[in-house]
């Protein structure tokens, strides 16, 4: 059998930052993980808190918000969110380029721990 292009022997996308920290062959400090979702520290810190939550298996965040995972990823972020920032917290999804959007795989932004402002 051969690899589709574009894709790893494994069958996910080549280049998936998150990929390859969901099957552990990239460092992430996982901070939660089920046979759903999987949860990890944001390599970006303008905020104290700055978590990942993300569907293990790749999909777009079109497909995350249009499929019944998002309840799942939505509930462990708020799980996340209250564990980690009891006072307050955001979930933020980007999509697209001009959201700022940079990683094709679907995920959440967990941020909080500190008063955020008016605006993300």
């Amino acid at each position: 059998m051969t690899t589709p292009p574009g894709t790893t022997p494994s069958g996910r996308p080549l280049g998936c930052v998150f990929c390859a920290i969901v099957a552990g062959e990239s460092p992430g400090n996982i901070r939660y993980e089920d046979e759903a979702v999987i949860v990890f520290d944001n390599v970006l810190r303008w905020a104290p808190l700055m978590l990942l939550a993300a569907p293990r298996e790749h999909m777009s965040q079109e497909e995350m918000w249009a499929s019944g995972v998002i309840a799942r990823v939505g509930s462990v972020a708020v799980q996340m969110g209250k564990e980690h920032s009891p006072m307050g917290f955001r979930l933020l999804s980007n999509l697209g380029h001009a959201a700022m959007q940079s990683q094709h795989h679907a995920h959440l932004h967990i941020i909080g721990g500190a008063y955020l402002g008016p605006y993300a």
